[in-house]
């Protein structure tokens, strides 16, 4: 029974007058009269076929072959990471993940972004090797009493991750905001600064970095209006949640740690999460067509909330007699 539904799941992934016999046989790398055993029942798949064809075809495993309304997703996590040539390594495999699907005309990102996108964080400059040295520190209990003037990433680390950051420019996104999706980082700014890992001049360097990125968003707003949109949503919590989607598949990434996550193609989570994601595009201020006005309220907020801690920081080197 399972074949006959396996081999309606390949059908409807193929074009209308596409050859079933065809493509198995491209898929598995068999002859044609092997497929054509197959596809007339008379051979059975093997479990290591069906894999391979359910990965080449995109086909869900776990609905195929669901018995009950337990709702079952196959899901890939990604590898642990505790030093720095696993995020190295993290780095690299985001970039192989998404280069494929990025490649594709009319590829689209959606991103939920309850903190700063991390593609803006990879860039290399101060900023950037900030965030690794706070992933890093939070990761491996090794580096729990290094300050931040005493690390410096790996040269091949910032490459890295440049080359995934860069994937990010010029893509067609929008991103849902909301004015705490700049909290993270401002809060492991100040953080850091009064547990003494942090010199006051550094932590003042990286407060205008934030807000030298944030006007940087502002401009590609106003500059890139075609392939970027921002949403502003102050009614839902946003949860880091990606979704790529192309013409032909998409892809869910889910956090579930600092920097690991879950990743799925299963087509109904997929649909489900677009769904959810675009009830909240429905609440959201569009920020691109919201007016000048709309726009700078947004933003001077966010770099209201960057002053602020400037002057907390700048207070505590004046008056510390703490």
């Amino acid at each position: 029974m399972y074949q006959t539904e396996f081999l309606k799941a390949i059908k409807q992934e193929l074009a209308t007058n596409a050859s079933t016999i065809e493509a198995i046989a491209t898929a598995l790398d068999i002859s044609y009269d092997a497929a054509h055993r197959r596809v007339s029942l008379k051979s059975k798949f093997s479990i290591e076929e069906t894999i391979i064809i359910a990965k080449y075809f995109n086909i869900s495993l776990d609905r195929l072959f669901a018995i009950s309304d337990t709702e079952l997703v196959t899901i890939e996590k990604t590898k642990h990471i505790e030093t720095e040539d696993q995020l190295q390594l993290y780095f690299e495999d985001s970039y192989n993940s998404l280069l494929p699907l990025l490649k594709q005309k009319g590829c689209h990102i959606l991103y939920s972004a309850k903190d700063i996108p991390i593609f803006y964080n990879l860039n290399g400059d101060q900023l950037s090797c900030f965030k690794y040295y706070v992933w890093l520190k939070l990761l491996n209990p090794k580096l729990a009493s290094k300050s931040f003037e005493d690390y410096a990433p790996s040269t091949t680390l910032i490459e890295m991750g440049k080359r995934l950051g860069e994937l990010y420019n010029n893509l067609n996104v929008s991103e849902i905001w909301d004015i705490t999706s700049v909290n993270s980082t401002l809060k492991q700014i100040h953080y850091y600064h009064q547990a003494g890992q942090l010199k006051t001049e550094t932590a003042l360097s990286l407060c205008q970095l934030l807000n030298d990125l944030i006007s940087n968003i502002s401009n590609k707003l106003i500059e890139n209006s075609r392939v970027f949109k921002l949403y502003y949503n102050e009614l839902h919590l946003m949860n880091n949640n990606v979704l790529v989607s192309t013409p032909n598949s998409q892809l869910l990434y889910v956090p579930f740690t600092l920097l690991s996550y879950y990743k799925t193609d299963d087509k109904y989570t997929c649909n489900e999460a677009q769904t959810f994601l675009e009830k909240q595009l429905q609440n959201s201020k569009l920020l691109n067509t919201s007016g000048e006005k709309e726009r700078n309220m947004f933003f001077n907020k966010i770099q209201s909330k960057i002053d602020a801690l400037i002057h907390l920081i700048e207070a505590k080197a004046q008056l510390d007699f703490e």
